[in-house]
């Protein structure tokens, strides 16, 4: 008679590769940066034309969505308008998304920030066809660039909410509606909108966080 053959045993932790047990913590996150590095590198080698092609080919404007909606859906999350703007996207990256994906487990982390990032660029968007059609806005923003991270950002940004202990959600909570609630009072543009939005979504999927904790999760899960 055969032995039962024992359980595989857990990862342990690489103390010894720190930036690889970082990475690995949050591989979403990660490969995400990856692919914004390798669009963004793209950016700043094409030609003047060719970056404007890129840029509206791969926005997520009343145009692209027409044509290509689920296209322009996808791709419009892993371009940025600015490359410079790289390293700032790299911190709050970690700051926001890393944090939230090692709580809450990589699926719903993604998620979350899909169904932001989708249903604020269509719900926007609407608002900007809206305002066209009833002569509120110029005909030519249906060609407006719309593509970028900051619709997944808001996101993750309110889910965060949940996972901070005690008194620090509260004033986090009250700081992180204000950074988005007076752009959009004092001269809302489709992207103020799209942000309030991404931001309710993500504080919405508070269920997603039940009996998880950011600090916790971030050093159980942290270098296996």
């Amino acid at each position: 008679m055969t032995e039962p053959s024992a359980p595989a045993p857990e990862r342990s932790p690489e103390p010894s590769r720190p930036v690889r047990s970082w990475v690995r913590s949050a591989p979403g996150t990660h490969v995400w940066l990856l692919v914004i590095f390798c669009t963004s590198l793209v950016i700043v080698f094409a030609t003047d034309p060719y970056e404007t092609y890129l840029l509206h080919r791969n926005s997520s404007n009343l145009v692209q969505l027409n044509e290509h909606p689920v296209q322009s859906l996808l791709l419009s999350a892993f371009w940025i308008e600015n490359p410079g703007s790289l390293p700032m996207y790299v911190v709050l990256f970690e700051l926001f998304h890393a944090r939230v994906e090692r709580a809450v487990g990589t699926l719903r982390w993604l998620l979350v920030v899909a169904t932001a990032h989708i249903a604020a660029t269509l719900i926007s968007q609407k608002v900007v066809l809206h305002q066209i059609q009833h002569h509120d806005a110029p005909r030519h923003l249906i060609h407006v660039v719309d593509i970028g991270v900051s619709y997944g950002l808001a996101a993750s940004a309110g889910l965060l909410t949940y996972l901070l202990p005690g008194r620090w959600k509260y004033l986090y909570a009250a700081a992180v509606i204000a950074f988005f609630a007076i752009p959009l009072a004092a001269d809302a543009t489709f992207t103020d909108l799209g942000h309030a939005i991404a931001l309710a979504i993500g504080f919405a999927f508070w269920p997603v966080t039940r009996g998880r904790s950011a600090a916790n999760n971030s050093l159980a899960r942290y270098g296996r």
